[in-house]
């Protein structure tokens, strides 16, 4: 992919916008998973480093535009790169009706962009107004790259108009090398591991991926659309009746993965309304995919006669990973996921993983050093993988100064 990096630009004095992308879970004032803000770090450090007068902005949550609302606030944020940066960040609330003035070797966040009018429709105006704040606009935020708002596409495209430096920032330019190499010019065997409710959520993945993958690995709801298109009964299991002639088409493209056996829980123990709990009291019991009853639920693949399925993943040049294969959640149905993410460990192959529920899977089974790139984007990764455009990326490449 052709577009600037930061890295090799001169940015001596300049002041330097960076959209990051820190949007953290908050509860009671506290940030519960700081994920986004470590990744965020050493791009904000490298332009100190290089004599930047830094500005960050990010959006927080889903505000009412033009409503400023505390919950909503980026001041967590603030405090928080204070402390790991080691020096005052300054939360600026006045940004779009006051100029800001800011020297080289200081750090400001911006307030919550999403309180800014305009901001979700592109506004030419706002994306101007975010142009001017700068010398030089960096974009760092894989995980808003696929939404052509004002601070992600809009501010490209208006920047680079006004003559200003438009570039990737390390992290982006990172997770598109990763995708790159894992979609556009993959080492074989190519393995992708898909997990999730529905075979719908995931259909345009499914088919992207059967036109260049070797084999396909399906989790969750998914597998058992699949397990019922081979004709087994899957009982009261998650699945969907509607999408059987699809998953039959994508067997036809490439190889389904499916184990032989399963572990399942009678329904009768399963509070719907409180899944995940009420799964700590239920009863697992291993079945074979034939052998399902109509008050059974599929819960997790099973170790004996999933053993072809972990070999493919330990055998792969390249896995590409955004799903668990069972609800991981709860131990009794978590070893499926667990001895997927080892053979992943396991594997030389070049992987590439990503979702929130993927993230946390490879964090509760500790296998992070045996992931080469972990993902920070959850719709854009999969975006990509799709195969569609990504508005600020493309913005990227039509606009940068390579």
């Amino acid at each position: 992919m052709n577009f600037a990096r930061m890295e090799n630009q001169d940015l001596t004095g300049k002041t330097v916008l960076i959209r990051e992308d820190l949007n953290v879970p908050i509860q009671n004032g506290q940030i519960s998973n700081d994920a986004r803000l470590q990744s965020s770090l050493p791009t904000i450090k490298l332009a100190l480093e290089k004599g930047a007068a830094v500005l960050v902005c990010s959006h927080l949550g889903r505000p009412t535009e033009g409503e400023f609302e505390e919950k909503y606030s980026m001041q967590p944020v603030a405090d928080y790169l204070s402390e790991h940066l080691g020096q005052p960040v300054a939360l600026n609330k006045d940004y779009v009706e006051q100029e800001i003035t800011v020297t080289p070797g200081d750090v400001v966040l911006l307030e919550n962009v999403r309180f800014n009018v305009g901001e979700k429709k592109n506004s030419e105006s706002l994306s101007q107004h975010y142009a001017d704040l700068c010398d030089v606009f960096v974009m760092d935020a894989f995980g808003t790259a696929h939404r052509a708002q004002a601070s992600t596409e809009g501010v490209i495209q208006a920047a680079a108009k006004s003559g200003k430096v438009v570039c990737a920032g390390p992290l982006l330019a990172a997770e598109l090398d990763a995708l790159d190499k894992a979609l556009h010019a993959p080492k074989k065997p190519l393995v992708a591991i898909v997990g999730g409710s529905k075979v719908s959520t995931k259909l345009d993945v499914l088919i992207s991926l059967a036109k260049i993958c070797d084999q396909i690995i399906v989790g969750g709801g998914i597998a058992n659309t699949f397990i019922a298109a081979q004709g087994h009964s899957v009982g009261a299991s998650l699945y969907e009746a509607d999408m059987i002639d699809t998953a039959k088409e994508i067997m036809t493209q490439t190889e389904i993965l499916l184990p032989q056996n399963v572990v399942v829980a009678d329904k009768n123990q399963i509070n719907f309304d409180d899944f995940i709990n009420s799964l700590q009291s239920a009863t697992p019991v291993v079945k074979s995919i034939d052998a399902v009853s109509d008050n059974e639920m599929i819960l997790d693949v099973a170790a004996e006669g999933a053993e072809h399925i972990f070999e493919a993943v330990k055998n792969a040049a390249t896995i590409l990973w955004n799903g668990p294969v069972g609800v991981f959640e709860v131990d009794a149905f978590a070893e499926g996921t667990r001895l997927l993410s080892e053979a992943v460990k396991d594997s030389e192959g070049f992987s590439i993983a990503g979702g929130g529920d993927t993230l946390a899977a490879i964090h509760k089974f500790n296998v992070e050093d045996g992931v080469s790139y972990m993902s920070t984007g959850g719709g854009a990764f999969l975006e990509f993988v799709e195969g569609k455009v990504l508005p600020a990326v493309a913005a990227l490449e039509k606009y940068s100064n390579k």
